[in-house]
């Protein structure tokens, strides 16, 4: 939480943002021990070096220091769930306690750097939303010309065979998510894909996963990929550079991707043991 995607989806839908939330979890799991195997290929073949050894007591030391800055993420969920906070306002929030940590208990914030993080704030917002607004647009034309409307008539007929009918959702949920926002890509193709899905025996919680997480590795790809801009802006590394360099994940992602899609038990297991 607050995954404002499964949110979105869940209204679009009717569908329990709870379920929704629950059903997630293992596929998180699965997609970080993919990411963490194609991480120890890497490693291995490149020849990186070992980190120090393990300690306890390094662990110990480095987590006392970290609690105030831990107690960040507790503001922003804490927050959001306990009806305390808007998204908004937990956002304004997370920023003054941040601001606060800083100035007062780090002692790190300076005016001067406090200007200088500032402008660098707005730059990266008004890239963001630059892209933000030409997915709008994008998603404005492939609305007006009914473009998801005819990819489901075109897949109406492949209603009896759900492996077909997966195959082909996941492989236009991908094409979407490197071209359309997020939030845009759910409102509009939630309505048209979703009874087709349901026709071909998908439940809609687990569908809801898929669609998800195929919209989230839609945000490392370009010409619209969020994530490798915002990435390129923080860390001063060329777009291409960060593009190539992302590349090579997107396998474990894309099997964690069919594995969700073809096991509904990962995606299932959890809400019919909670909820149904």
């Amino acid at each position: 939480p607050p995954s404002l995607p499964m949110v979105i989806y869940g209204v679009m839908a009717s569908v329990s943002v709870g379920q929704l939330f629950v059903a997630g979890l293992i596929p998180g799991l699965l997609m970080g021990l993919a990411l963490m195997l194609m991480i120890f290929f890497l490693a291995r073949r490149r020849g990186y070096q070992r980190d120090a050894a393990f300690s306890w007591s390094v662990l110990w030391q480095t987590f006392k220091r970290a609690i105030p800055s831990l107690f960040t993420p507790i503001i922003i969920v804490g927050g959001i769930m306990t009806g305390v906070f808007t998204p908004t306002e937990a956002a304004i929030a997370a920023v003054v306690y941040a601001l606060f940590l800083g100035g007062v208990v780090y002692r790190i914030l300076t005016w001067r750097r406090l200007f200088q993080v500032s402008m660098e704030t707005i730059e990266t917002t008004a890239v963001i939303l630059l892209i933000v607004a030409g997915a709008s647009i994008f998603a404005w034309i492939l609305t007006s010309n009914q473009v998801a409307q005819q990819v489901v008539g075109l897949l109406g007929p492949l209603a009896d065979n759900p492996v077909a009918t997966l195959i082909i959702i996941n492989v236009v949920l991908l094409i979407v998510g490197c071209f359309m926002e997020t939030i845009a890509a759910i409102t509009i193709l939630v309505p048209v894909l979703l009874p087709l899905a349901v026709a071909s025996g998908v439940d809609p919680v687990h569908f809801g996963v898929i669609m998800i997480l195929n919209l989230m590795i839609g945000l490392l790809t370009p010409p619209v990929g969020m994530v490798l801009y915002v990435l390129s802006r923080v860390s001063n590394i060329p777009f291409e550079r960060c593009m190539r360099g992302t590349l090579p994940f997107l396998v474990p992602l894309i099997v964690a991707l069919l594995m969700v899609t073809f096991i509904p038990a990962l995606s299932m297991w959890l809400p019919e043991l909670i909820y149904r």
